[in-house]
């Protein structure tokens, strides 16, 4: 089983960016597909980005695509999401999630079965 640790949001203005970070403890994420998602109060939990950690595959959802990446660092063991361009819309919790290599991509998040515990993220002036 791998533990999750999220971290690295804040208050940004509009225009700014943020650099999320997701860490494993307990396994690596060598057989992982990694991904992020957000929520919004009131709002669903959205897909943001999901990348397969042994091939470097990547995919992310329309709000975001341009703006954000997703990236990953094997001596870390870290997944990183590189968020440019914020916009006040992006206000949310942050959460990662990690699932199984199966079929790529996965996009809901019923589809993970490991999260982080979230981080805030607040675009504001």
């Amino acid at each position: 089983q791998v533990q999750l640790v999220d971290s690295g949001g804040g208050l940004v203005q509009p225009g700014g960016s943020l650099r999320l970070s997701c860490a494993a403890s307990g396994r690596t994420f060598s057989t992982y597909d990694v991904g992020w998602f957000r929520q919004a109060p009131g709002k669903e939990r959205e897909f943001v980005a999901t990348i397969r950690w042994s091939a470097g595959y990547t995919y992310y959802g329309d709000s975001v695509k341009g703006r954000f990446t997703i990236s990953r660092d094997n001596a870390k063991g870290t997944v990183y999401l590189q968020m440019n361009s914020l916009k006040p819309e992006d206000t949310a919790v942050y959460y990662c999630a990690a699932r199984t290599e199966t079929i790529f991509p996965r996009t809901r998040p019923n589809d993970y079965d490991y999260w982080g515990q979230g981080t805030q993220v607040t675009v504001s002036s």
